[in-house]
């Protein structure tokens, strides 16, 4: 009862929310992340400040500590995959930080690294697994075990992924398949007085809505699904009251 009770009255974010108004885009246009860089703290979007990165708190230079993504890190950029940090891996890892501004580079795969290498990994086909539905209608589709979001319709993708942050967790975000019930571009928490922009409820004040922080700063949301403040202001410009919303997984620990 408890649970419910707050999701209903709301569903914010951990961090404070801001930006400015969206801009009107015809909702018939492709929407990609332009740049995968700007998925991950460092990154210049909008209003959100750069992220505090992947660095170790004393770690400055490329040096030895194995971050929690290493393996992650090192398959994906065709190392050794042996989860041990050594001065190739720490160079490699470095080149793939700069070139997705994660910020400082520092060769370390906390993360940042490793939501940039999920990111980079789904981009071609996000739903291969065949875990979101096919429907001739828009359809969000939030995978909770990689933080990841996109939307598709008719089988194809018009919405390219993007990373979210899901509920933490004693307030995990529910699963199952829903529908958008109700729009607000410049919502306000009835519960933390925080802003929540471009806020779209889709289950018992649970909404896809952006946040100004780093999304991968705490350990999660109140249970709803945060975006950074450009990538929810360009899902407003292409969704509709009404439109599918499809949840499953479970955040990961860590």
């Amino acid at each position: 009862m408890k649970r419910t009770l707050v999701a209903l009255l709301v569903c914010a974010s951990l961090f404070p929310l801001a930006g400015p108004p969206a801009a009107a885009t015809p909702s018939s246009v492709r929407y990609a992340a332009a740049d995968p860089r700007a998925a991950v703290p460092g990154a210049a979007r909008g209003p959100q400040r750069p992220g505090q990165g992947d660095a170790p708190a004393r770690a400055p230079r490329c040096a030895t500590p194995t971050g929690p993504f290493q393996r992650q890190a090192e398959r994906y950029l065709g190392r050794d995959v042996d989860g041990r940090q050594s001065a190739g891996d720490c160079r490699a890892i470095r080149r793939f930080q700069r070139a997705h501004r994660i910020a400082p580079a520092t060769g370390y795969a906390g993360r940042a690294t490793g939501a940039a290498v999920r990111l980079m990994r789904a981009r071609k086909d996000p739903n291969r697994a065949g875990r979101c539905p096919d429907r001739p209608e828009r359809t969000v589709c939030a995978d909770l075990n990689r933080q990841l979001l996109w939307v598709q319709q008719g089988g194809a993708v018009i919405f390219d992924p993007v990373t979210i942050r899901s509920g933490q967790p004693t307030m995990e975000t529910r699963t199952g398949t829903y529908r958008i019930y109700r729009r607000s571009k410049s919502h306000t928490s009835n519960l933390y007085h925080t802003p929540m922009p471009f806020a779209q409820f889709f289950d018992r004040g649970e909404a896809l809505h952006g946040v100004y922080e780093d999304i991968y700063a705490g350990p999660g949301s109140h249970g709803c699904i945060n975006l950074t403040w450009s990538d929810a202001r360009k899902l407003w410009d292409l969704l509709k009251k009404g439109d599918v919303v499809h949840v499953w997984g479970r955040k990961p620990v860590g």
